[in-house]
């Protein structure tokens, strides 16, 4: 190929000459100082250059110029390669920051490294179309001062790129504004024409609010270059003119977030646009699912597609059932962190090469939305402020769930609820998969297998003992002209389309169509036959699978929609999107195309469930969904599909679990015990320890497989009756936090760096996880291991089976713990008050116990935590009109002991008034020698119970255990509780 003149090479030459310059001229005069090379490293492309230089000293020490304040110490170059033929980000840059590198020797080092960079340069083909395809450049630019808004129209320079993919698009507009102090939005799209993108009644978006914009807003800093900024947000959005190109940077550290390459590709069927990151592993990345993942932080050299597919979740690094377009980025510079969403539901690659993060769309528009965090809390916040809080869940849904595909009959389901009860293993909810059904019918019962009458006595039965009932439906509906859900679903034309008729699948029920939830009428066909079949057998939940849609036919090819120029990286090996699912060309309901809205059939679905159930039963309600989309969490649970039971299914789950609460769905579990092939005694009973702990926890094997329920082996039920008692004493904290969830976005599961951003060594810890901001699990995840090594981040950590200090520590370490084979490692914070109370094998029973709290001090002596109360099942949680308790705990220590207080925020949930606490237990309390007594005041008043023991250990220093028994705490009203301790 015939190459032009490299003008860009005079921009390096005058560098290298600026550059050298200075160095030169220190070493002939003063014989030293100026810059030395260390290292060079080239990249494997050949497209990325890298130097690292350090200051040699003068002979004043102070470096050339002395006058004018110390030389930096050391100093990176860069150097890349514009409109290479890679995907990397290669535009031209040079940047310099100080580093902790020793001085190496001579200064003349750096001018070889100088002329060797011309040369490589110089040796660099440079392809005459790739030189002319600069992307677009920007012609006009407008500001909206009173709504905080800048518009730019963009027009394509030169022939375009990738003319194989289509013919580019002429005109772009461009669109930048500051929602609300914390989230900038950025959207591109055809100026002339309109574009597919994810429609207002799917994400309602709210409309920007008024932000004054400074004076630097108006004008430019440079005449390529505009900006939009406001004195009240972190986030500064500049527009580069030619060739286009933007940047988002942290207003209060000037780091760069998002900072794109010059070449951008817009055409009608594929997008392409590059962003850099941090060339020295500065940023940490998570997110960009669904996939089944080997660690939690994502690797570099890796392809994220995102494509709905029925993959089971035991395949690694593949695209599964649902579509994340968000990620969280985490630098260690104070631990700040920010949230990137690309707000598309077509098609995409996602390329993260360490340096670089590049978008590959194959529809739609760019509308990438960024939240400036800092804390990574805050990012969540943020994040479902904008695609709608996590639905509240049920307050029985917290408890253990059971579940096979393969329960032959309804003698059967009674005996595993028997199993449980013998076994004293709780047990909350018993599911059915596929196996009720009629022929696999959708709202039909087996009338051999589980007729109606003993069905609906059998779930009343359940009901009486406080338990729940769950099953599973489909969303293809078979075509048989004597099923009444079909004959409905015709009469009121419901089904998705594709040629003019409805599209024919195949599933379980053989031919079926499927319905098209854009329709309105499908929506109120799905309610009114959820509400006929709940008239027969009532149950509590739906679980809504192949959702992705799953079909067992590859629909041949109608026209381009079912082949687009660019092939996402489907299952791997780019098998054609049409591969077991709807075909892209079908057309729903206002004539959207399947290929664009292919990711949102799960979420459409989920909300016609909830909306449902919601609907007739006037409770809250509780929907699982297999596929998922951005917002999802507003409607349904989730867990991760079809795993199998092997130890790496078992340790990658914990990965899956945190990605989700990052999504904004904290509802989140794998199938306990795994889901394909046999599992062991032993892999089931590590399985149940994690598991008891996953927010959603449910036990779930396939057909052909052995049994797993819980009470088979004796290893199993001894982790089980361990784990889940504790998970059951956990519930009032549990539901704690599905309300923080629920007002603020916080998972549920979270990753360590949420509650330690500034700890670096948390940032790739995928083996452990926190419940809120101070419970730490540390499972098991290998065969064979009587010992688990876990991390503990700065403070003190307690057991929570025995309340011992297990770690006390000024900064984190890793800690070897015994992990006997039936026990999981569980230890609160330092800080942390937890609300608990007793174990049963029902929630409603547990709900009826005693409070406790447990009381767990942090160095300074301090604790806090809150409570939150309510009847479960009503559909708001925390509404303005609810019924519903928010008490907030806060606890101080000194020299002669300690104090609690009670803050009743909010105290409409009647129940509240006659609710107790019973005990309270300090953890952490400092005394030289064990007290022989204590005495207890409550509000003041010295109380009959002033006695106690104090359990003595030593760690870093006497610190002692207080337990006061025999209170009567009213949670609803406020209350002083003091310990003094006596010597």
């Amino acid at each position: 190929m015939a190459t032009t003149a490299r003008a860009p090479l005079l921009f390096y030459l005058v560098l290298c000459l600026c550059c050298c310059a200075p160095c030169l001229c220190a070493e002939l005069v003063a014989g030293s100082g100026g810059y030395a090379v260390r290292t060079v490293t080239v990249d494997k492309g050949g497209t990325r250059l890298r130097a690292e230089l350090a200051a040699v000293a003068a002979g004043g020490g102070g470096g050339v110029h002395a006058a004018y304040g110390d030389d930096v110490r050391n100093l990176d170059v860069y150097a890349s390669i514009l409109c290479w033929h890679s995907t990397a980000p290669v535009w031209p840059l040079l940047r310099a920051h100080a580093m902790a590198w020793s001085p190496p020797p001579s200064t003349a080092h750096f001018f070889f490294f100088l002329l060797l960079l011309l040369s490589l340069l110089a040796a660099a083909p440079w392809p005459r179309a790739a030189a002319q395809a600069a992307g677009y450049r920007v012609v006009s630019v407008a500001r909206d001062r009173a709504g905080g808004q800048l518009s730019a129209r963009l027009e394509l320079a030169g022939a375009g790129r990738k003319a194989e993919l289509g013919p580019d698009v002429q005109r772009l507009s461009l669109t930048a504004s500051l929602e609300t102090d914390s989230r900038l939005h950025v959207r591109i799209t055809d100026a002339d024409h309109p574009r597919w993108e994810v429609p207002q009644s799917v994400i309602p978006r709210e409309a920007p609010r008024h932000i004054t914009l400074e004076s630097s807003t108006g004008a430019s800093p440079s005449p390529h270059s505009s900006v939009l900024s406001a004195a009240t947000s972190d986030l500064t959005f500049t527009l580069q003119a030619s060739p286009f190109r933007f940047t988002v940077s942290r207003r209060s550290s000037g780091d760069v977030l998002f900072d794109t390459s010059a070449v951008l590709v817009f055409k009608d069927r594929y997008l392409e646009l590059t962003t850099a990151l941090p060339a020295d592993a500065r940023a940490s990345l998570y997110g960009l699912g669904e996939h089944t993942k080997r660690t939690f932080r994502l690797q570099r050299n890796d392809t994220f597609t995102l494509w709905n597919a029925d993959i089971a979740a035991s395949n690694v690094d593949l695209n599964l059932y649902g579509s994340h377009p968000f990620y969280l980025d985490l630098r260690p510079s104070a631990g700040s962190a920010h949230g990137v969403l690309l707000l598309n539901s077509n098609g995409m690659d996602v390329e993260y090469g360490g340096s670089y993060l590049t978008y590959k769309v194959i529809g739609g528009v760019l509308d990438f939305y960024f939240f400036a965090g800092p804390a990574p809390l805050d990012v969540v916040d943020q994040y479902t402020q904008l695609i709608g809080r996590p639905a509240p869940m049920p307050y029985w849904s917290f408890g253990f769930h059971q579940c096979r595909w393969g329960y032959k009959n309804l003698a059967d389901l009674e005996g595993v609820v028997a199993g449980y009860a013998k076994a004293r293993i709780p047990l909350e909810v018993m599911w059915t998969d596929i196996d009720y059904m009629d022929a696999f019918k959708d709202f039909t019962l087996d009338p051999v297998n589980f007729p109606a009458d003993p069905m609906r006595q059998f779930v009343d039965r359940l009901h009486r003992n406080g338990q729940k009932y769950v099953v599973i439906i489909d969303p293809g509906i078979n075509v048989n002209e004597t099923y009444g859900t079909f004959v409905r679903g015709m009469q009121q034309d419901v089904f998705l389309k594709r040629n003019g008729t409805n599209y024919l699948g195949k599933v379980w029920p053989g031919n079926v169509y499927f319905p098209d939830f854009f329709n309105p009428r499908a929506t109120e066909f799905w309610a009114g036959e959820i509400a006929l079949f709940r008239r027969t057998l009532p149950v509590d939940g739906l679980w809504i699978d192949m959702n992705e849609i799953s079909n067992f036919v590859d629909p041949a090819p109608l026209n381009a929609l079912d082949d687009p120029p660019y092939r996402i990286n489907n299952s791997g090996v780019r098998r054609p999107i049409n591969n077991k699912t709807t075909p892209a060309s079908a057309v729903h309901y206002g004539g959207v195309r399947e290929y664009d809205a292919h990711n949102l059939f799960g979420f459409l679905e989920a909300r016609a469930t909830h909306g449902a159930l919601l609907a007739d039963t006037g409770r809250r309600p509780f929907v699982l969904s297999r596929s998922t989309f951005v917002g999802s969490g507003r409607y349904t649970a989730h867990w991760t599909g079809d795993n199998a039971a092997t130890w790496d299914d078992l340790r990658y789950s914990i990965n899956t679990m945190l990605s989700f609460g990052l999504f904004g769905i904290p509802m989140v579990g794998a199938d306990i015990c795994g889901f394909s092939g046999n599992t062991t005694e032993e892999l089931c009973s590590r399985w149940i320890q994690l598991g008891a702990f996953y927010p959603f926890a449910r036990d779930h094997s396939a057909i052909g497989t052995i049994r797993r329920e819980l009470y088979l082996w004796e290893l199993v039920a001894r982790s089980a009756r361990k784990a889940l008692g504790l998970r059951y004493r956990l519930l009032p904290y549990l539901y704690t936090l599905m309300h923080e969830a629920h007002t603020t976005g916080a998972p549920i599961a979270r990753p360590l760096f949420f509650s330690y951003p500034k700890d670096v060594a948390t940032y790739g810890v995928d083996r452990q996880f926190l419940l809120g901001r101070g419970v730490l699990v540390s499972p098991v995840l290998e065969p064979g291991a009587t010992t688990v090594e876990a991390y503990f981040p700065a403070g003190r950590w307690f057991s929570l089976y025995d309340c011992t200090l297990a770690v006390a520590s000024a900064k984190g370490k890793r800690v070897t713990l015994p992990a006997p084979a039936d026990t999981v490692n569980v230890h609160v914070a330092g800080g942390n008050i937890l609300p608990l109370q007793l174990p049963a094998l029902t929630t409603s029973r547990a709900r009826q116990t005693v409070f406790h709290l447990l009381v767990a001090l942090a160095e300074d002596g301090s604790a806090s935590g809150e409570l939150f109360l309510d009847d479960g099942e009503s559909p708001e949680m925390a509404g303005p009109r609810g019924e519903w308790s928010l008490v907030r705990f806060s606890c101080a220590a000194g020299r002669d002991g300690v104090t609690m207080r009670s803050h009743v925020v909010h105290n409409a949930y009647g129940p509240s008034g006659k609710l107790v606490i019973g005990k309270v237990m300090f953890l952490g309390l400092h005394s030289p020698a064990p007290p022989r007594e204590f005495a207890v005041y409550v509000n003041g008043v010295k109380t009959a119970n002033s006695m106690g023991g104090a359990l003595g250990y030593q760690r870093s220093g006497a610190l002692g255990a207080a337990q006061v028994e025999g209170l009567y705490l009213a949670v609803g009203k406020e209350f002083e509780l003091k310990v003094v301790t006596l010597s």
